[in-house]
């Protein structure tokens, strides 16, 4: 079985199945952008490296980034993306695409993912299509993306259908994860950041769910100590998940916990005017409500959740939302198989299982949408 390692709270190993991808460190320090170059090239020596980022993250990092791997010897080519979820489609990442082709970019090129979720998917993307598949590296600038979506190798865009339906596993050669940038960031992306390692403690860790409790103050004030320590933890969970599934067909898909009805819910609201970790938040709610129902959660924890995603300052509620769009739009979600749904439910704080659905859940299904724009 894969291992994984947990060095001074500071590198996890991710060791994949040899024919997956070679194994790759996820380093989490504060300063790490001063060291971008020398650690990128360790890991993909070129002549050049492609910087995507987006219109955020470029007046406050691109400068950095480009002077520290311009000091390792690159060519820095980069590509800055429009802000936002409604800018992960297809042509964002043609036109990325367009500028590196032109470029002349080689095979050994590294893509290097410089900000959040948004970016590093859309790069990954990019980075598995070009010349079909150079060297990627992930530099998350948010905690959200720090703790999920920088690892694992999920790379792709949006569709009007649905989101993440078209993409690719891609691995990083190496995450490299700076918190000093998270002190940059508003109080709603820190809050979404949260939300999913709320989620890595539900489904894994009920020890982690306690640190979170008992530090949330902390947490939401970005002290370094706190963040490190967290970060560390939930990357140390995610990396066990994906080293056991790397390509989803078992236990990784503890990981949506949530993401089905959050993704759902982004959609009906057309990806804007809410955040993804908010609708996370909002999914898990509805996911513990659908598992007390059915018998498999402690009704009496509820409370607990509930409680600590509001001190996050994440909403538990959505007045207004349409279950019965909603619902619909679940449909379209990746995790449906054979036309049923495949759902993550907790059983406890700090496990969770998959369960594949039926027509006869479909009603508390239905009810537990609905409980979030009655609540």
């Amino acid at each position: 079985m894969a291992r994984g390692k947990l060095s001074g709270m500071k590198t996890v190993t991710v060791t994949l199945p040899a024919a997956t991808a070679a194994p790759y460190d996820i380093r989490v320090e504060a300063g790490a952008l001063a060291r971008l170059g020398e650690q990128v090239r360790a890991v993909a020596p070129a002549p050049s490296c492609a910087v995507v980022t987006d219109s955020i993250v470029a007046p406050l990092y691109l400068e950095r980034a480009k002077a520290s791997l311009a000091a390792a010897g690159y060519r820095v080519l980069t590509h800055t993306i429009p802000a936002g979820e409604q800018h992960k489609t297809l042509a964002t990442a043609s036109a990325a695409l367009d500028t590196f082709l032109n470029a002349r970019i080689e095979r050994a090129t590294p893509v290097i993912a410089l900000g959040g979720g948004v970016v590093g998917d859309l790069a990954g993307l990019v980075a598995a299509t070009l010349l079909r598949g150079v060297p990627f590296v992930q530099v998350p600038t948010t905690l959200l993306s720090a703790v999920d979506a920088s690892v694992g190798g999920k790379v792709g865009v949006d569709h009007p259908a649905g989101k993440n339906l078209i993409g690719a596993f891609h691995q990083p050669r190496a995450v490299i994860t700076d918190i000093d940038t998270f002190k940059s960031l508003p109080p709603r992306e820190l809050r979404c950041g949260l939300a999913e390692c709320v989620k890595h403690a539900i489904i894994r860790d009920a020890a982690l769910f306690a640190f979170i409790e008992t530090h949330v103050h902390q947490l939401l004030a970005c002290d370094s100590p706190s963040i490190e320590e967290l970060v560390a933890r939930n990357v140390a969970i995610k990396a066990a998940i994906v080293m056991d599934d790397p390509f989803e067909r078992g236990v990784r898909a503890l990981l949506n916990l949530g993401h089905t009805f959050g993704h759902a819910i982004e959609n009906v609201m057309g990806y804007t005017g809410i955040a993804h970790g908010e609708a996370v938040a909002l999914g898990t709610v509805a996911a513990t409500r659908l598992a007390i129902e059915r018998g498999e959660f402690p009704a009496r924890d509820l409370p607990r959740i509930l409680a600590l995603l509001q001190a996050i300052g994440l909403s538990t509620a959505l007045p207004g939302l349409d279950p019965d769009r909603t619902f619909t739009a679940m449909g379209t979600d990746k995790k449906v198989a054979g036309g049923k749904l495949r759902l993550v439910l907790p059983t406890a704080i700090g496990a969770a299982h998959v369960v594949p659905t039926s027509d006869a859940d479909v009603p508390a299904i239905r009810r537990a949408i609905a409980s979030l724009a009655n609540a």
